[in-house]
Parts: C-alpha cells; sequence; structure tokens
C-alpha cells in the first residue's frame, strides 16, 4: 500500500469538541462508528452517575 498524506485521509468532526480528525489505521473496520477524536471525549460525552442523580 502506498503512502498517504495526511490530507489525504478522510476526516470527521469529533461530537464532543467540534476538532476535526483523522483517519487513524486502528480505526480502519470501524470508522463508520468513529465518533469521537479520543477516549477523553469518548468520557466526557457519557453522562455519570452523579450528573443523573
Amino acid at each position: 500500500m502506498k503512502m498517504r498524506k495526511k490530507s489525504d485521509l478522510p476526516s470527521k468532526i469529533c461530537l464532543t469538541c467540534g476538532k476535526p480528525f483523522a483517519w487513524r489505521k486502528k480505526w480502519e473496520r470501524d470508522w463508520d462508528n468513529v465518533k469521537y477524536c479520543s477516549e477523553r471525549c469518548r468520557g466526557a460525552a457519557k453522562p455519570t452517575k452523579q450528573t443523573l442523580a
């Protein structure tokens, strides 16, 4: 497989922070379901028990 420039890779906007993020190899099989740029944003998006009470 040829090397690609990062600007040529698909990108999305993070639902939590609103910043754009690019495709990563580890997301290859699950790219359609990726919504957050990082574990931190994914954790911030989930409601905690404290906020529900």
